[in-house]
Formats: C-alpha cells, sequence, structure tokens
C-alpha cells in the first residue's frame, strides 16, 4: 500500500495524517506542541508509525501550518504549502460544493471563500485570541468544566446571557460579573459561544458573502455550542466533517499525493527521521536596511537549510 503524509505544525497543536492512494484516511495524530514544534514532529511520527498498517509504504510527504518549513525540512516534505490552500483543498475534497470555509485553531482564525472548488478569498485574524482554541480552554478551566464537555454544557442553556465578545480581556470580566449576579454555568457557556461568532462574523468575515455549503473546521468545531451559535447567526446548517481537527494536515497529504505524481521518487526522509538531533538558531542579516531574521537548522555542523529572508540569499538546497 502506498500513502502520502501530511504535517500541519501550528502554535497549540501538531497533526499528521496518512492517507491511501483512494485518499481515505489511513492513520492520523493529534497532539499539542507545547511550543516544541521538532519534538512534536518527531514523536508524532514516531506514534504515527505504530497505527500504519504494516508494508504500507510513504510515496509522498507535505507540511502546512505556521512552523511548515521548519517541519518541511524535518520530514523531507515534497510540498510545502500555507493553510488557507491546505485547509481549502482538504474542505474542497471532502464536502466538493462547498462555498465558505469557518476554520478556528488554537490561536488564530480564520475564513475562506470558495467558488466552484476555487479559493477567491481569504482573512484570517491573528491579532486577538478572543474565540480561538486557547481562550475557550482557558475560560473552561476557570470555570471548573473539562473543555470536552463544554459544548454539551452550551446546549442546555434556556436563557443565554449577554457576553462582551470583542476581547477576550472584556469576555472575561463579563463572564466573572455574570457568574456573580448568579446566571447558570450554561446560560454563561452559551452567551460566551454566541459572543464569540458575533465577533467572528463582525470581524474576520466582515463584507464576504457566505454562501452554503458551510464547512467548520479546526480544533473548536469541537465545540457544539459554537456550532449551533453558527446555525443560528447564519441561519443554515454548518457541517463539521469527520476529521475537523486534522483538516489542514489532509490538505497537506493530499497535496503531496498530487505533486509526487510528477515526481520520480519522494523527497520523504523515511520516519528514521525522528531519531535525529536537528538543532535550530536564528540571526539578523546585516545585509541591508530590512534586517531580516534568518533562521536556520543543522544537523552535527551540516546546515540543512535558512529561511526567512527577503531576497533569498541565505536560503540554500
Amino acid at each position: 500500500m502506498i500513502g502520502y503524509l501530511g504535517v500541519d505544525v501550528g502554535s497549540v497543536s501538531t497533526n499528521l495524517v496518512v492517507i491511501d492512494e483512494k485518499t481515505n484516511v489511513v492513520a492520523y495524530i493529534y497532539r499539542r506542541t507545547m511550543g516544541e514544534p521538532i519534538r512534536a514532529v518527531q514523536e508524532g511520527l514516531r506514534e504515527l508509525k505504530e497505527l500504519l498498517p504494516l508494508g504500507i509504504e510513504i510515496g509522498g510527504a507535505g507540511t502546512t501550518g505556521s512552523a511548515r518549513y521548519l517541519s518541511g525540512v524535518i520530514v523531507g516534505a515534497d510540498v510545502v504549502k500555507n493553510e488557507i490552500t491546505a485547509h481549502a483543498v482538504a474542505a474542497s475534497h471532502i464536502v466538493p460544493d462547498v462555498r465558505t470555509v469557518l476554520e478556528i485553531g488554537g490561536q488564530d482564525s480564520k475564513i475562506i471563500i470558495l467558488r466552484e472548488g476555487v479559493a477567491v478569498d481569504f482573512a484570517m485574524n491573528t491579532v486577538c485570541a478572543a474565540g480561538t482554541g486557547s481562550f475557550l480552554d482557558h475560560q473552561a478551566e476557570r470555570i471548573g468544566i473539562p473543555i470536552e464537555e463544554f459544548g454539551a454544557y452550551a446546549l442546555k442553556s434556556q436563557a443565554p446571557a449577554q457576553i462582551a465578545g470583542r476581547c477576550t480581556v472584556f469576555a472575561e470580566s463579563d463572564m466573572i460579573h455574570k457568574q456573580q449576579m448568579g446566571y447558570h454555568a450554561e446560560d454563561i457557556i452559551y452567551g460566551l459561544c454566541q459572543s464569540l461568532v458575533r465577533n467572528y462574523l463582525n470581524n474576520i468575515a466582515k463584507g464576504k458573502e457566505l454562501l452554503s455549503p458551510i464547512v467548520f473546521q479546526g480544533g473548536v468545531a469541537a465545540n457544539l455550542g459554537i456550532k449551533k451559535a453558527f446555525e443560528e447567526a447564519l441561519e443554515t446548517r454548518v457541517i463539521i466533517p469527520k476529521y475537523f481537527n486534522v483538516m489542514g494536515a489532509i490538505g497537506a497529504a493530499l497535496l503531496a499525493k498530487e505533486r509526487v505524481e510528477n515526481k520520480p521518487e519522494t523527497s520523504f526522509k523515511g520516519f528514521s527521521t525522528s531519531d535525529i538531533d536537528f538543532k535550530t538558531s536564528s540571526f539578523y542579516c546585516k545585509g541591508c536596511s530590512n534586517n531580516c531574521e534568518i533562521l536556520k537548522i543543522e544537523v552535527g555542523k551540516e546546515v540543512l537549510a535558512r529561511w526567512g529572508g527577503r531576497c533569498g540569499k541565505w536560503e540554500i538546497e
């Protein structure tokens, strides 16, 4: 069996997926990055290898996410793509006529507008963490409810509280105030879900035509309260894919499959790369006034890659 590996490394989670030649998901890993992307990728490869059927060979590999270049060097990627492309490809593959993709991850949110399978517009929110997974994790911990049960609590609400959602600081203080006033936990939680959806639609989706079918993916899609709030606000059904939390990795795997069809062999370094001691460092280039920060990855004294400059002067094969 030939498989295709997709790796999505973000600030909060690191996801790895292997699809087969018919693009079915064979195995996947969803784990926390914990501020150590190299370690997360290497440990993810070890775990993924144990889940794969005997005899499967990786015919191609792709990476995406905020650490896509770094992870691309580690695994030996055939293709390295941004998150917008990867998520759009995955959503179009699973829901071929999708026209709107809502994606909310650990620390950022994005929206992708597709028409006839082509991404024609997108927007990202990387400045404020309001509505993202890390913010919801914090609120669940503060209230004392496991994040896995957050959505179920929200669905019990009969009279949701009005919560300010434009800022994490205001949202938290508003929730504390409502708790002190005696509101039920489920009403505060669903009120928070509604406010975060309003914030998303008024900022990230502002000015965009959100047409059905609408696909909701990313880790926050596990929260049924957020899904319900989106459906109420948009007055339409919102589809959550089976593998909603690893869609970026699925997109990277699909792109890798497409890329290697025109290559004699894959660049994938094998699962043994999980045992290599990679070192990363950075320096500032003084060649011009741009003062670019150049990132470097090495094994021993061998420089595997450099990136980050505007002119490409420091990049090597």
